[in-house]
């Protein structure tokens, strides 16, 4: 008889007849089994790219970034990833405590021109690319001796030259056919500067925050400092300026910040303000501080990424805890055979491997149709998560976690049915004795249950607050209009600065323009540049303040609220100023008209008379507070054209415009994005993070269903007589239904007073990275409990009606 059991090919074949016989158990394990381990592997793969980021870097573990924070007399503080460039400049030039630096300057979303073969060929007639949400750099050589790139044409020493440019391989294939083609060409950036291809590189990786797809020589930076932002004044901060440096290992990080604040106070009585502050940043962290950007498309946060790691464990144990219900409750029925069995001498070692022969096979079983779920949803996960949409499924890392996951599950799901099923006593065993008080347990069932439904309602819970901040978000007063706002780039330069009038008086003759406005930027945007300031004659303030550069009708289009005073008169140089109300009570003025007529003098300009004061609006994320804010014009300074627009026609009119557009600036490519565009990129990161809780919620509830299902099932066997009886004693349906419900409304009552406090301290925690949000009320809770309760009702509502409907008289023969 051992042999049956024992031996691979003899316990295998038990365990599959013991498996077919009980269908409808093994299909819901293998079910929530699959649903599990797919679940748990596709957030593995999402949690594990995320942390791959930049760790393919030679350097990875001693390169920093040098950032800049700013502390207000409020408490509060800013964070700049960038640094004044003097700063660069002198920590560039030398600074003992770092092996090498460098110096690397963003130009977002550049044009390139191809010109070909000959520098002297017409701009205007050659191919224009303009790569939109990409980064090119400005540089130096030793960029490449700090990050890693492969070379396949030119080397670093190409970057002296302030007239060469080095492409990567995609570049360079879009623009030459063959990235082969590309050495010796010329292209012309923003249509400002003429550069030879001297060099090319591969691709930097996917996962990676340096996603960059041109590298000019920092000199050319300095040269046309005008245009891109190179500005010797220590009052100006950039987040575009950068430096990056290599330490040696070991290095005492917090000695370095001191050294490195040193050096700074060391300005100090120049123009820089007394409350900045430099900070080492390692790489290691960079991609897990949304606080200070970066150069990829997203950063991520560790707590968020931790977060989802527990769901996944959750999940795995709420689908480990399916099989150990239906286990158990199919154990009564299995009591003669394993009374036969141990009367035949089977010891409770190979009664316990057989149970966990079985449990593998299931496991085996579900992990082969959770990779084919996982398949069949992997084109899909880039819409959740940020992952490339080509990920692979299966490799070294994935194949190790399934098997980790596969014996993890065995252990978890069979151990406990196992030892149930193995000390069943024989004679009760052959006589179907074995009832609940025989094989005890119950407790630990209930708590089970419990578990599953508070893991279920935190993710209720989370999904409604997610959904909930979203959509305040969405729904919020930003303090300005941004629908129907149409925001074309500009150029300022000294050969386009004549023709921006000319193009603002063309746009407004088309009947569906309601107005035109030039300026730097949209009153929400990712731009940080603030510079130092005084106010009324007195000395520089000991906060930074913020500016927008715009034209006479930027408050209108963006219908931005002025308080007091007006807005700004037609001028194309610093003439007059408008204020928010954050700088007026950082600045201790009550009334917005005692400001009107002020002085106030931005960086290092003039004093110019405060004009108007506007109401607050948000000028970046809701995470963060509005900002103390100055506008004026500088037509220098403009780089966008906004354009309202009525709400009819609006694909026609765009068309429309872009026509005029590119007549006026022939040798540029045209691009467009509306405003609220912008805004929703901003929360792209929550937005994921709301459905990947619906979709986890649901997958919860899923596995809690079937869970559930067991443990109904299991009294269902357990009541059969009982049941019985009450029939013939004149019990309906309903309350066969109320006598399996009312004690699992008191396990989901206990799993909803377990799950509120938890589910409340991470949610809370969540949304304290938003400055402006919802307050967790008792809707969120209530909604929660309501959902659990229905969902669960229906669960045992369908298994107390199955067994409310069996005849009597068989129920009563049964013992």
């Amino acid at each position: 008889m051992f042999k049956n059991y024992f031996p691979a090919r003899h316990f295998v074949k038990t365990a599959w007849r013991n498996i077919i016989r009980n269908k409808s158990y093994s299909l819901i394990n293998v079910s929530g089994l699959a649903v599990g381990i797919a679940a748990a592997l596709l957030i593995f793969i999402v949690v594990s790219y995320e942390l791959s980021y930049d760790t393919f870097q030679k350097n990875y573990n001693n390169i920093y970034r040098i950032v800049t924070n700013t502390r207000h007399s409020d408490g509060n503080t800013d964070r700049n990833p960038g640094i004044q460039c003097p700063a660069i400049d002198a920590l560039n030039a030398g600074f003992p405590q770092f092996i090498k630096t460098v110096p690397v300057t963003e130009d977002g979303s550049p044009q390139f021109t191809v010109v070909g073969d000959n520098a002297n060929n017409d701009v205007a007639a050659g191919k224009k690319f303009i790569e939109e949400n990409k980064t090119a750099v400005f540089t130096q050589p030793s960029y490449f001796d700090i990050f890693n790139a492969v070379w396949l044409a030119g080397n670093k020493a190409v970057l002296n030259d302030p007239s060469s440019v080095v492409l990567n391989k995609t570049l360079a294939i879009k623009y030459f056919g063959d990235w082969k083609n590309a050495p010796g060409k010329f292209l012309k950036l923003d249509n400002t500067i003429l550069l030879k291809v001297s060099g090319v590189v591969e691709d930097a990786p996917e996962n990676s925050d340096f996603p960059i797809i041109a590298f000019l020589s920092y000199e050319a930076f300095k040269r046309y400092g005008g245009t891109y932002g190179y500005d010797p004044y220590w009052g100006y901060l950039s987040s575009s300026n950068q430096l990056y440096a290599l330490l040696p290992p070991a290095s005492n990080i917090a000695t370095v910040n001191a050294q490195l604040n040193a050096f700074l106070r060391k300005q100090q009585g120049r123009d820089l303000q007394s409350d900045k502050s430099y900070v080492l940043q390692p790489l290691k962290d960079m991609h897990f501080d949304y606080r200070y950007e970066t150069f990829g498309d997203h950063s991520s946060n560790k707590n968020i990424l931790l977060t989802l790691a527990f769901i996944g464990v959750l999940i795995i144990c709420m689908a480990s805890i399916n099989y150990i219900n239906l286990a158990t409750a199919q154990a009564i029925s299995r009591s003669k055979e394993v009374g036969i069995r141990k009367v035949l001498g089977s010891t409770r070692s190979s009664l316990m491997m057989q149970v966990m022969s079985e449990t593998f096979i299931v496991v085996f079983i579900s992990t082969f149709f959770a990779v084919l779920i996982a398949k069949l949803s992997l084109p899909y996960l880039s819409n959740v998560a940020a992952v490339p949409a080509d990920i692979a499924l299966l490799n070294t890392q994935t194949i190790f976690f399934l098997l980790a996951v596969m014996l993890i599950v065995t252990v978890l799901s069979g151990f406990y049915p196992a030892i149930i099923l193995s000390r069943y006593q024989p004679v009760l065993a052959l006589k179907n004795k074995i009832a609940l008080a025989n094989i005890g347990g119950i407790s630990l069932r209930r708590i089970l249950v419990v578990t599953q439904f508070a893991v279920s309602q935190m993710l209720i819970i989370g999904t409604i607050v997610a959904v909930s901040q979203m959509n305040y978000v969405q729904h919020a007063d930003l303090g300005f209009n941004k629908e129907a706002v149409l925001v074309l780039p500009a150029y300022s330069d000294s050969a386009n600065l004549s023709r921006m009038q000319p193009l603002k008086q063309q746009l407004l003759q088309n009947p569906d323009v309601v107005s035109v406005s030039f300026a730097s930027d949209e009153p929400s945007s990712d731009n940080n540049s603030s510079t130092n300031f005084a106010f009324d004659h007195k000395d520089d303030k000991d906060f930074p303040l913020f500016i927008k550069n715009g034209d006479e009708d930027y408050i209108s289009t963006f219908g931005l609220r002025l308080i007091a005073g007006r807005g700004l008169t037609a001028s194309d140089t610093l003439k007059e100023a408008v204020v928010n109300e954050t700088l007026l009570k950082k600045l201790g003025i009550n009334d917005p008209e005692k400001a009107i007529g002020k002085d106030i003098r931005i960086g290092s300009s003039r004093w110019l008379p405060v004009v108007g004061v506007i109401k607050d609006f948000k000028t970046n994320s809701l995470r963060e507070e509005v900002k103390q804010l100055a506008i004026f014009s500088r037509k220098t300074n403009y780089s966008t054209i906004a354009v309202k627009l009525h709400t009819k026609n609006m694909a026609q009119t765009v068309s429309q415009l872009q026509k005029i557009w590119e007549k006026t600036y022939p040798e540029y490519a045209f691009t467009s994005h509306f405003t609220d565009e912008t805004i929703a990129k901003f929360y792209s990161q929550e937005t994921r993070l709301a459905l990947l809780y619906k979709i986890f919620a649901g997958i919860a509830i899923f596995i809690s269903c079937l869970g559930l299902y067991g443990l109904v099932s299991y009294m269902a066997a357990q009541k059969t007589k009982e049941v019985g009886i009450r029939k013939v004693l004149g019990a309906g349906i309903a309350n066969i239904v109320i006598l399996f419900s009312k004690e699992f409304v008191w396990l989901i009552i206990i799993a909803f007073a377990v799950a509120v406090p938890v589910a409340y301290y991470f949610m809370h925690n969540w949304l304290q990275s938003f400055a402006y949000r919802i307050n967790i009320g008792a809707g969120v809770f209530a909604l929660a409990i309501i959902t659990s309760l229905v969902i669960a009702l229906l669960t045992i509502g369908y298994r107390a009606v199955k067994a409310a409907m069996a005849n009597p008289v068989k129920s009563l023969r049964t013992e």
